[in-house]
């Protein structure tokens, strides 16, 4: 049981940081959008 607790920890943590980091980009492509427009 604690096996799977750990492998379900260990994948929920991955997808926020994959999730954190497509944000990351959303934001900058948004920037160059914006700087390419000025």
């Amino acid at each position: 049981m604690l096996r799977i607790a750990v492998i379900l920890s260990a994948m929920l943590a991955l997808t926020a940081c994959e999730t954190i980091k497509g944000a990351g980009q959303d934001v900058q492509n948004a920037g160059q959008a914006i700087d390419n427009e000025i």
